[in-house]
């Protein structure tokens, strides 16, 4: 048994308007609007590597947390862009946050990567204690790197989402999870070393609005509850329109899924953390919360948690 503790975030200062991104992309900005649901994101500057986005959203989550730096077993850190081959950017965020007698692990998976951590925290639990979960994503390099695709590019912005799971107790006890891979479409969505972003977006979209549901549908049957019966769903922020059409699916209003990608736009593994730490309206108990997320892989799953 292990439960969510506390979450944290960090976003750069940088905003880039759809007015700034439109420009570069030659495209007007009611379009960006319109097919994705962003107003604008944020951009990384010098000093602002993943690693130091990871360690100061793993720090904002010890804080509001109560836990210190001294406590932590593990730190698990998804990324999908880390500026090197290795090492990855977990041991380097351990050495930032000063956690010298925690294991540093990476889990190097864009998209899906923080609900595959917070997965591998809640088996992980009971033999290290107090598990940080910190996913990190520089995607603006990504996205303007040339040949910019419209319909790509203006998706993407950088930030950082962290979790604390705590073996002994904290404010929703995570339930049960479905995970899923489908490495037979890992080319649809993929980034090569020195290349730009290859993404079949109508690939991606028939995937996710199928395999997220079927997911989120196998952990509500297993628990006995229906998606009426959730509170919420923190969902990763890949585009507006692709949560629609999953709430859908479920047969809920889109307002069950908690959004803030108008704001921060498409960060990666980083955004579902990044809205649970914006959501973060308080666990009552019972409350029944859903995470779910799809990415490069393809990989996607859900994860029920109950408010303490």
């Amino acid at each position: 048994m292990a439960f969510l503790r506390g979450f944290g975030k960090y976003l750069p200062e940088r905003v880039v308007t759809n007015a700034e991104m439109a420009a570069h992309l030659e495209v007007e900005a009611d379009w960006i609007r319109e097919m994705s649901g962003i107003e604008e994101r944020r951009f990384a500057g010098d000093g602002e590597s993943v690693a130091a986005m990871g360690a100061a959203a793993g720090l904002d989550a010890l804080t509001r947390s109560g836990v210190g730096v001294g406590e932590l077993g593990l730190i698990l850190v998804s990324s999908g862009t880390a500026e090197r081959r290795f090492p990855g950017p977990a041991a380097e965020i351990q050495h930032r946050l000063g956690a010298a007698q925690a294991i540093a692990m990476d889990v190097p998976m864009a998209s899906a990567g923080a609900l595959f951590a917070l997965a591998q925290a809640e088996r992980w639990a009971g033999r290290a204690g107090k598990v940080l979960v910190v996913a990190s994503e520089r995607m603006s390099d990504v996205a303007m790197t040339a040949p910019m695709e419209k319909g790509t590019a203006m998706l993407f912005g950088d930030g950082a989402g962290a979790c604390v799971v705590d073996r002994d107790g904290g404010r929703a006890r995570i339930v049960d999870f479905e995970l899923g891979t489908d490495g037979s479409n890992a080319s649809e969505l993929r980034l090569e070393f020195g290349a730009p972003l290859h993404m079949n977006g109508r690939s991606v979209i028939m995937h996710a609005s199928r395999k997220v549901p079927a997911a989120i549908n196998a952990v509500l049957s297993r628990a006995g509850l229906a998606a009426a019966d959730l509170r919420t769903i923190l969902m990763h922020q890949a585009n507006a329109n692709l949560i629609a059409k999953i709430a859908q699916t479920l047969g809920v209003e889109a307002g069950k899924f908690y959004s803030n990608i108008a704001r921060y736009g498409n960060t990666s593994s980083a955004s579902m953390l990044i809205a649970a730490r914006d959501w973060d309206e308080g666990f009552a108990p019972g409350d029944k919360v859903m995470f779910a997320a799809f990415g490069a892989g393809y990989q996607w799953g859900a994860m029920l948690v109950e408010g303490s």
